[in-house]
């Protein structure tokens, strides 16, 4: 808040040390107001990425070691199991089905997904590479939104496919934020972000930030 001097002083009457003391307490407040200004939202972003990134980073370790959330005790990856057959063999509609079900168990798709679920998942948390992350994710999102495919009322045995929305589906949403965070450059606020950026290799090529 501005400190304004009081509209009855007398001009003839000076006070040095006390203006000084009131104009350095004015730019300190100024400077407070802005610094609260910038990091409310900087730090909002973080909060968001690295709830993001657990959100990733989770179903990577729970996919693999079943951790009895999404993938039960002793269908864990590391036991064997498949991280993609249950969601990509589970594909009832949309105009990837049969695709999806060609790819479901497959090694390659196994690898790219947790590979993906991983990097995207320590790139968020560490607050590093989050232009790869948001196109990496943006990509995963994308495919599993098609998987979804939410425009359909009825699976393909007619069944309905009780979508709620024809459009903004949680993937859909997921990869706005990936984005979003990318462009604001969450990384730099509770994160390696400022660090990562100074390194040659990144400072050379920025796609990487």
């Amino acid at each position: 808040m501005a400190v304004h001097e009081h509209p009855h002083r007398s001009p003839g009457f000076h006070l040095p040390s006390f203006r000084r003391r009131r104009t350095a307490s004015a730019t300190d407040s100024a400077a407070s107001a802005l610094i609260g200004t910038d990091t409310a939202p900087a730090y909002a972003f973080a909060s968001l990425r690295l709830l993001t990134g657990f959100v990733f980073l989770w179903a990577f370790l729970d996919k693999t070691f079943g951790l009895g959330y999404a993938t039960q005790s002793g269908k864990g990856w590391i036991d064997g199991g498949s991280p993609t057959q249950g969601f990509l063999g589970g594909v009832a509609v949309g105009p990837m089905e049969s695709t999806f079900h060609s790819w479901a168990g497959d090694a390659w798709a196994d690898w790219l997904f947790m590979l993906g679920l991983l990097g995207i998942g320590v790139a968020l948390i560490a607050g590093v590479a989050l232009r790869l992350a948001a196109v990496a994710g943006t990509v995963m999102m994308a495919l599993m939104w098609v998987a979804e495919w939410p425009p359909a009322q009825h699976l393909s045995d007619g069944s309905p496919s009780m979508s709620t929305n024809p459009f903004a589906e949680y993937h859909l949403v997921y990869a706005v934020v990936l984005i979003a965070l990318a462009a604001a450059s969450a990384g730099d606020t509770l994160g390696l972000g400022r660090l990562w950026a100074r390194l040659p290799l990144v400072g050379r090529n920025r796609w990487l930030r």
